[in-house]
This record gives structure tokens, C-alpha cells and sequence, in this order.
């Protein structure tokens, strides 16, 4: 979907600017997508496993803008890329339309400044406004700060999986389910 640019400060007094990611930035995208699985255990892939190409990465974005009830969007600072969040449908069905997750990641050098919970805060409002109930996202379990903002949004434990990650040096994560109605 598209989404009207947005802007806001953080903690710094630093000018952020919310905006659709866009086919022009697939190569960026996928370089941050690398750095960002190599700088923490958090996310779900492992750095060796960003392996879209350029054309792949362009697809996925349109299919971005051209949903209904999605939406990718790329935080910046003086053009430069920091961060993206994500609202996603949960599933085609009518059962499920209620429903919505939520992703975000930011390069770490930009954690703690508010700005996360910025982005997290607009994709709530845009999913409200698009009619669904509630968000949900997996979290890693000991990710305390993550859950800890969670929580703050609203966010509220509902289950754990055991063992739901396994690292590629063979240790385990477990993560929990978390849900805010909207």
C-alpha cells in the first residue's frame, strides 16, 4: 500500500523520515538485511540465508505497494537508510482478516533513541485504520529490551515456544507470541 511520508524526532533531536520502501531500494534493502542478521541473534534469518537477487528484492517490493493491507516502510536520516517495520496480512482467509503481524529491525548504532518505537506506533495506527483487530509478532524470549517497548505499546504475552530458533552453531532460542488489540 502506499503510505504519505512522515516525519518525527528522536531522542537526539534527529529528524527521522518514515517512508514506503520502494523498487529503488532493493540493493540497499538487501545489504541491510545482511548487516542487520550479523549484528544481532534476533532476527530469524541467519546472514548466510539473505540471498534474494536484486530482481527478486524489486518483485517483493511491489507486491509491497500493490497490497491492499500491507506495508513496508524504510526509516531514514538525511536520506540514509536505518531501519524498516512491516505490516503484514496473516493469512487470505476471512477467518484471519481480523488479524495482522508486525516486524521491525533496525541497524543496532540506532537502538534506544525512540525511533523504533516510533515506527512500531505508525504501523499500529495504519493497521487500526485498515480495519484490522489486533497484531501480533514473535519475539525472541530473552530480548528483554524488545519486549520490554512491547509491552509499553501494549503488547501482551499470550505463549512461549520452546527451541523455536536454532542458531547454526546448534543453541536453541525460545521466543514468545504477543498481541495488542487495536
Amino acid at each position: 500500500m502506499r503510505f504519505e511520508s512522515k516525519e518525527f524526532k528522536d531522542k537526539l533531536g534527529r529528524t527521522i523520515v518514515l517512508r514506503n520502501a520502494e523498487t529503488s531500494d532493493a540493493a540497499d534493502l538487501l545489504e541491510y538485511l545482511k548487516i542487520t542478521t550479523s549484528e544481532t541473534p534476533y532476527l530469524i534469518r541467519e546472514p548466510d540465508e539473505v540471498n534474494l537477487t536484486i530482481d527478486q528484492q524489486k518483485r517483493f517490493l511491489e507486491d509491497k505497494v500493490g497490497a491492499d493491507r500491507e506495508l513496508l516502510l524504510i526509516a531514514t536520516i538525511d536520506g540514509k537508510h536505518i531501519g524498516n517495520c512491516s505490516l503484514m496480512g496473516k493469512a487470505p482467509y476471512k477467518r484471519y482478516s481480523h488479524r495482522c503481524g508486525i516486524a521491525i529491525a533496525l541497524y543496532q548504532e540506532y537502538c534506544g533513541f525512540g525511533i523504533g518505537r516510533m515506527m512500531i506506533q505508525t504501523i499500529l495506527d495504519v493497521a487500526k485504520d485498515l480495519g484490522y483487530e489486533q497484531a501480533e509478532l514473535e519475539v525472541v524470549s530473552d530480548n528483554k529490551i524488545a519486549i520490554a517497548l512491547y509491552q509499553k505499546l501494549g503488547f501482551v504475552k499470550y505463549g512461549s515456544f520452546p527451541n523455536n530458533i536454532k542458531y547454526s552453531d546448534g543453541t536453541y532460542a525460545d521466543t514468545d507470541w504477543m498481541m495488542k488489540r487495536l
